[in-house]
C-alpha cells in the first residue's frame, strides 16, 4: 500500500519538495534556490527551465532522503508562487520569454490606462482583485504584445499560458495536460468568481485569446500522471493550490471565520468566508480558497508587503544585528517601544491601504531612543500591520475570529507572537508542523485518492505547538494601536510629486 504523498512547493526564491506520511509528518525533504533576474528597475524574472529543473531535482532528493520509490507514493500535490506568468510553445514546450514574477511592476502603466477607462469596478466585481501589476492578466497581455507574433500564434492555439502550477503540470505530464486549479485561476484578473470560468469580457479588454488559457479544474482531483520523470512515472498528480490557499488548507481552516497568517518576507492573511464570495469594502482581495467536488469556497486575503523583511533591513541596511535571529534579544533590552514606531512602507503599503506612494518612516525618536527601541518597533510593525488586516476582514465578513493560526519563519519569535495575541485579543496558535504550504498541497492530493478520508480526518491531524493568549490589558493595546495609526498617516502619500 502507498505510504506517503509527495508535495512540490515551488516558491519565489527556491523550489522545495517534502514527502508526508499518513499522519502528516515530513519523512524526507529537499530544497534548492534558483536565480533571480532583474533586467530593469522594477522588473523581476525567473528562468522557466530552472524552475522546472530545480523542482524535478528536489522531488527526487526528497524521495531519496525518505528512502522511498514511486511505488510508495499515493499521489503528488503541487503548490506554487502565485501570479507569476509563463508563456510557451505547445508543440516544443519551449518558453517564449522568462517568467514574469508576481513582484514585477512593468505593467503599472497598463493598469493605470485601464483605470482611466473606468474599468476597475468591472474587474473588481468579477475577479475580486484590484487592477494592479501584481496579478497575471496584464503580465500575459504584455508578453503577447512584446514577443513577436505571439498574439497571432496564441489566437491559433499554438501557445500556452500558465502560472507556475500549470508549467510544472505540463512538464510532469510530458505536455499532455494544460490545466490549473480554481485557486490559481482566481489570481489572474481573468477569472470570474461567480461563474467559475474565464471571463470573456475581461479577456476582450486585455486582448487575450481564450485559446491560450488552461482548463480550470478542482483543487483536488485528476490532473494526469507523471510521464516525464522516470523515477516518478505513473504517480498521479491530484492536488494543486496557490501557496497561500494551500497554507490555509494545511492549517485546517475549513470553516468560515477561521484564519491563518503566514509570516515570511511579507505577511499573507487569509480568512475563510464560506461558499460565497465576500466583497470587501476595505480594499482586501476576494479569492478562491479552493474548489472541491465542484463546490467553491472563498477567502478574504490581505497582504503585508514588508513583514520579516524589516528584520533583514535592520541587519543589512542599518547593521544593527549580525543575524536575523538576533533581533529578539536586541528588542528585549527595552521594556517597551519608548514611543518609537517604525512603518516599513519601503515598497508602499499593502492592504487595507494600497498606497504605492507611502514610504518607510520612524517616528517618536528622542535622545533617549536607541537600537533596542528601533528593533522593538520593527518587530511590532509586523504585528500592527497584520492587526490592521484582520480588523478590515472582520468588518467585511461580519464574523468573529476565535483564534489565528500562524506559520512562516517569523513565528519562531515568541515575543512577536505574544504581542500579536495582545493586539488581536484572540489566541495566536503556532502549529506543530510548520510546513503548512506543502502540507496543504499534500492533503489536497491525498484526499483525491482516498489517502485521507475527508477533511474531518485532516482536522484531527492538526495540532498546536504553542498557544499565545492575550496578557496585556485591552485599553493599553488600544492606545498603542492609535499611536500606530498616527505613525501610518505620517508615512502615507510621501512619494507624491
Amino acid at each position: 500500500m502507498p505510504r506517503c504523498v509527495l508535495a512540490l512547493d515551488q516558491g519565489t526564491t527556491s523550489s522545495r519538495a517534502i514527502v508526508f506520511d499518513r499522519r502528516g509528518r515530513a519523512r524526507g525533504a529537499a530544497q534548492q534556490e534558483f536565480t533571480q533576474h532583474f533586467p530593469r528597475p522594477g522588473w523581476v524574472e525567473h528562468d522557466p527551465r530552472e524552475i522546472w529543473e530545480t523542482s524535478r531535482r528536489t522531488a527526487l532528493g526528497a524521495l531519496a532522503e525518505a528512502n522511498l520509490t514511486a511505488r510508495d507514493l499515493a499521489a503528488i500535490g503541487l503548490t506554487n508562487q502565485r501570479e507569476t506568468t509563463l508563456l510557451w510553445d505547445r508543440r516544443t514546450g519551449e518558453p517564449l520569454h522568462r517568467a514574469i514574477v508576481w513582484q514585477d511592476r512593468r505593467t503599472a502603466d497598463a493598469c493605470a490606462r485601464l483605470k482611466r477607462r473606468g474599468l476597475e469596478p468591472l474587474f473588481r466585481r468579477r475577479t475580486g482583485l484590484l487592477l494592479d501589476p501584481y496579478f497575471s492578466g496584464t503580465k500575459l497581455a504584455w508578453l503577447l504584445d512584446r514577443v513577436p507574433g505571439a498574439r497571432r500564434r496564441a489566437g491559433r492555439g499554438e501557445l500556452a499560458f500558465g502560472t507556475v502550477d500549470t508549467w510544472l503540470l505540463w512538464q510532469l505530464t510530458g505536455g499532455r495536460v494544460h490545466a490549473t486549479d480554481a485557486s490559481n485561476a482566481s489570481r489572474t484578473l481573468l477569472f470570474n468568481l461567480r461563474t467559475g470560468d474565464w471571463d470573456d469580457a475581461l479577456l476582450r479588454h486585455l486582448r487575450i485569446p481564450r485559446e491560450v488559457l488552461p482548463e480550470v479544474r478542482d483543487s483536488s482531483g485528476d490532473f494526469g500522471e507523471v510521464t516525464a520523470v522516470p523515477a516518478l512515472r505513473g504517480v498521479p498528480i491530484t492536488g494543486i493550490a496557490g501557496d497561500q490557499q494551500a497554507a490555509l488548507f494545511g492549517q485546517a481552516c475549513f470553516r468560515p471565520g477561521m484564519a491563518k497568517n503566514t509570516y515570511g518576507t511579507g505577511c499573507f492573511l487569509l480568512l475563510h468566508t464560506g461558499e460565497r464570495p465576500v466583497t470587501s469594502r476595505h480594499q482586501l482581495l476576494t479569492t478562491v480558497a479552493w474548489r472541491l467536488g465542484g463546490r467553491t469556497e472563498y477567502a478574504l486575503e490581505g497582504s503585508v508587503f514588508i513583514g520579516g523583511a524589516v528584520v533583514q533591513w535592520l541587519r543589512d541596511g542599518l547593521g544593527l544585528i549580525a543575524r536575523s535571529a538576533d533581533v529578539e534579544a536586541l528588542a528585549a533590552r527595552v521594556p517597551d517601544n519608548g514611543g518609537v514606531y517604525l512603518v516599513p512602507a519601503f515598497a508602499g503599503l499593502g492592504a487595507p491601504h494600497w498606497d504605492a506612494s507611502a514610504r518607510g518612516a520612524i517616528v517618536g525618536l528622542t535622545r533617549g531612543s536607541h537600537a533596542g527601541h528601533i528593533a522593538r518597533a520593527a518587530l511590532e510593525s509586523i504585528a500592527y500591520q497584520s492587526a490592521d488586516l484582520l480588523a478590515a476582514m472582520r468588518a467585511d465578513a461580519g464574523v468573529a475570529l476565535r483564534e489565528l493560526r500562524v506559520d512562516g519563519g517569523a513565528t519562531v519569535n515568541d515575543a512577536l507572537m505574544q504581542f500579536q495575541a495582545d493586539l488581536l485579543r484572540v489566541p495566536v496558535v503556532r502549529p506543530r508542523t510548520t510546513e503548512t504550504t506543502a502540507l496543504g498541497a499534500a492533503y489536497l492530493a491525498g484526499l483525491a485518492v482516498g489517502f485521507w478520508k475527508d477533511r474531518a480526518e485532516i482536522a484531527r491531524l492538526w495540532a498546536g505547538d504553542r498557544t499565545f493568549r492575550p496578557l496585556r490589558r485591552a485599553a493599553a493595546m488600544a492606545r498603542l494601536r492609535r499611536e500606530w495609526q498616527r505613525a501610518v498617516t505620517r508615512a502615507r502619500d510621501w512619494a507624491q510629486p
